[in-house]
């Protein structure tokens, strides 16, 4: 009979902050999670060498002595898969927070050890998999009724493969409890429950890659229209402090059209983070009707906590995201903030007296971001399913600059940009997307969607629309030192043009209850008004007619209105828009005939 193997451990020689130093080598592995003194406090092995192995501690590590024992676990730092994610808030290496605060009280106590999951709660399974079947890796076994929402689809471990040779009734199970047992290849037999365990710094595999071609639908008109994001894709959004990147994120978990949304508070102040689960738990799902936490999960890592924990919350997020994928769901993953995130690798870097890069970030800054951004993906997995990854991280640069490391090391591995303008923000323009510096490089790639699903001129009125605004930004420089009086009147119709863009179109209020969320096709509609609006008013300039009389006209304020007084489904409407558009232009006729 075979003994267990005793874990390895070790002697504390050092303590600086959050890393631990042990002396020799021990036997640990790298990135294997540890227990860190009487405690038990969780760490990871993040350097190893003959003489010493090093540590990074995910808990307050004051009160620890040199001389206490560092104890192996003989696995990496990794996260529970199973039925019981959603609907769950966790810290950054998935330990449950309301599970905590039940048995410990509100304040988390050093080295607490809670199972990720219930393991006693009993689910509703229905069996897929038939005896005799042979199961490739990612196969779906069961189906599980996970919330009202999602059906969760329990897959045969991406490592395993093999024939069935007994399987359980439907019926009700624990995510612990075996559903059937498979023969491997090499003749083993290997008991398979709900339950998975995944490594967080090792990406889920998948059968292959799509290039991007659809968007990640928002209601959002400044992202839908002009900067789209597509399934699979990423995104950055840098600014300053209250430019409204919380805000954004909000909306686009609320009203995208993700399967499951992913949202991750990284080093966030703890009352924004209090905000977002008071705020999530009574949102009701626009979708479905239920609420909107029956498809979200919340990682919840304030800035309070240690600075390791920061690190590790994002790629816990992301195996979660990964596991939804590989069912066939589309996720979208809501970072905020990655420059919290890499400050504490600049912390964890200064400890370890690594060679400071610029601003004091450490040299692999980039590597990592990289690592991150590219986990994002439009896949075919390994269950032939099509599933995605859409990752949206928040950027915060000191005083907003946007020259600063982080930001621009982000820009590299993004496709999309969407630069937060905090003047744009003190006006009260919401989203405050600055268009002249913001981009998206996914519109050639889904031009295709739009115009099979929207309509054929969706992109050439979206492009129109972006030469009206350049045109504006050209001429601001003169306005700003000589007024618009200066201006001849076709140039004065450029910037009155403009102003119908930005507040009409651009501006968007998150709190009404019509304008909250536009779909595509309104979007489509209410373009093609602005541009028959400037159409017109074009040709009655161009006979020589004055703009100030046209500016007269009340049908400008009624464009610019119409996000309010025009209903999503009320597309009928906009033909009486654009009667009211041919009477403005024979009215200006007739007046100055």
């Amino acid at each position: 009979m075979e003994t267990a193997e005793k874990p390895k451990s070790g002697v504390i020689y050092g303590i600086n902050g959050p890393v631990i130093t042990v002396p020799g080598d021990v036997g640990f592995k790298m990135n294997e999670m540890v227990h860190v003194g009487r405690d038990n406090l969780v760490g990871e092995v993040i350097a190893l060498d003959s003489e010493k192995t090093t540590i990074q501690c995910y808990e307050e590590t004051s009160g620890i002595e040199p001389g206490e024992m560092v104890t192996g676990t003989g696995e990496a730092v990794s996260v529970t898969l199973a039925p019981g994610i959603l609907n769950m808030i966790f810290d950054g290496i998935e330990r449950p927070l309301g599970k905590i605060a039940l048995r410990d009280g509100i304040y988390i106590s050093r080295g607490v050890s809670v199972e990720s999951l219930d393991t006693a709660k009993k689910w509703k399974t229905h069996m897929i998999a038939r005896k005799g079947d042979y199961l490739r890796a990612g196969s779906i076994i069961a189906e599980v009724p996970e919330t009202s929402s999602i059906m969760h689809k329990v897959m045969l471990p991406p490592n395993m493969e093999g024939y069935v040779l007994d399987i359980v009734p439907d019926g009700m199970y624990a995510i612990t409890e075996p559903l059937l047992t498979l023969q491997r290849k090499s003749g083993d037999e290997v008991k398979i429950s709900m339950m998975q365990r995944w490594p967080i710094r090792e990406a889920r595999p998948s059968a292959m890659r799509y290039t991007p071609s659809r968007p990640l639908v928002t209601g959002q008109r400044i992202i839908d229209t002009l900067f789209p994001i597509a399934r699979g894709g990423a995104a950055c959004i840098p600014g300053g402090f209250g430019t409204g990147k919380t805000m954004m994120q909000h909306q686009i978990a609320k009203w995208s059209d993700a399967d499951i949304i992913i949202y991750i508070g990284c080093g966030e102040r703890g009352n924004e983070m209090t905000q977002v689960l008071e705020e999530f738990s009574q949102l009701t799902d626009p979708r479905t009707g239920h609420s909107l936490m029956d498809r979200t999960v919340l990682i919840a890592n304030t800035s309070n906590m240690p600075v390791a924990a920061r690190e590790a919350s994002l790629y816990s997020g992301l195996t979660l995201a990964e596991y939804y994928r590989d069912m066939g769901y589309s996720v979208a993953i809501m970072a905020d903030s990655t420059s919290r995130w890499a400050e504490a690798l600049r912390e964890l870097s200064g400890r370890l007296e690594e060679m400071p890069a610029e601003e004091g970030y450490p040299s692999y800054l980039a590597s990592r971001l990289a690592g991150f951004y590219e986990r994002a993906g439009d896949v075919r997995t390994l269950c032939g399913e099509e599933g995605s990854v859409t990752i949206i991280g928040a950027v915060s640069p000191q005083g907003g600059d946007f020259s600063e490391p982080v930001t621009q090391n982000t820009k590299r591995f993004v496709r999309c940009f969407w630069g937060l303008d905090k003047a744009l923000a003190y006006a009260r323009h919401f989203p405050a997307i600055n268009w002249n510096t913001s981009y998206s490089e996914y519109i050639g790639d889904m031009e295709p969607w739009y115009a099979k699903n929207v309509n054929p001129r969706f992109y050439d009125d979206r492009n129109r629309l972006m030469v009206i605004l350049n045109r504006e930004a050209a001429l601001q420089d003169i306005v700003k030192l000589l007024g618009s009086d200066v201006l001849p009147d076709d140039q004065r119709l450029t910037l009155q043009i403009a102003k119908v863009i930005r507040t009409g179109f651009l501006q968007q209020n998150a709190f009404h209850k019509v304008d909250t969320y536009v779909p595509l096709k309104k979007q489509y509609e209410m373009m093609e008004i602005i541009l028959y609006l400037d159409e017109k008013a074009e040709a009655l300039v161009k006979m020589g007619m004055p703009l100030s009389v046209m500016l007269d006209e009340p049908v400008w304020d009624h464009v610019i209105n119409i996000k309010y007084t025009i209903g999503n489904d009320e597309p009928e409407k906009f033909d009486g828009l654009r009667a009211e558009i041919d009477q403005f232009y024979n009215h200006v006729i007739e007046k100055n005939a």
